[in-house]
């Protein structure tokens, strides 16, 4: 998983409240498990004119061009700002895996789904809760200038506006220490990977029956 330190980026809107995993990543998409490729069909129903299918060559597909990923000013955007309780609706890791193979590395809202917020942190995406206030002051201002940026610092806990204001914000320890160091569910266990090979070899000499190959 990649690790989350510091990162200045363009950002990009999704002005809506109670974004569902549906929306974020249609059904139809889930039957890969693989993690990676489902970028082209983030946002599927909204960026496009017609009904996308798994395989299908998104870039000869015709695209909507009010959806905001849609325009020039949010190429390469790696920072989303939303409204309250996005990732709502079913419980789906395709949801965070199609924003982080898109390129976002950080959402912004007042609050997120609990099922879709843990699952952010356990792939390499940060949620960021702020006050709806703070978020109306992100969306004006970016709206205003072309290219709006921000500096997310989860080591300070702080974003830095282009204007030089500082947000705080709050991440739990433990999810801010596995962002931090790239650290996933597997990554956590093989931190006590000498621990486990020594529980290993005491268990097969101390019942070492548990371990015959049955013929």
């Amino acid at each position: 998983m990649k690790s989350f330190t510091v990162e200045t980026g363009i950002v990009a809107p999704m002005d809506r409240a109670n974004v569902d995993t549906d929306m974020i990543i249609p059904k139809q998409f889930l039957k890969s498990i693989k993690r990676s490729g489902f970028g082209p069909n983030l946002f599927d129903e909204l960026r496009y004119q017609d009904e996308g299918q798994p395989g299908q060559d998104c870039s000869q597909r015709p695209l909507k061009p009010d959806f905001p990923l849609n325009q020039a000013r949010y190429q390469g955007a790696s920072v989303l700002l939303t409204r309250k309780n996005f990732g709502c609706g079913s419980s789906r890791e395709h949801a965070p895996w199609a924003l982080d193979d898109y390129g976002f590395r950080c959402v912004i809202a007042p609050s997120f789904a609990d099922i879709f917020y843990n699952n952010c942190f356990k792939n390499g995406l940060l949620p960021i809760v702020l006050e709806e206030a703070q978020v109306e002051i992100l969306f004006q201002q970016m709206t205003a200038a072309e290219g709006y940026q921000l500096t997310i610092d989860l080591e300070q806990q702080k974003i830095i506006r282009p204007d030089g204001v500082e947000i705080g914000f709050s991440v739990e320890s433990f999810h801010r220490h596995c962002l931090l160091h790239g650290l996933d569910d597997i990554g956590l266990t093989l931190e006590h990977a000498d621990a486990i090979r020594s529980f290993e070899q005491r268990w097969r000499a101390q019942s070492p029956w548990l371990f015959d190959v049955i013929q």
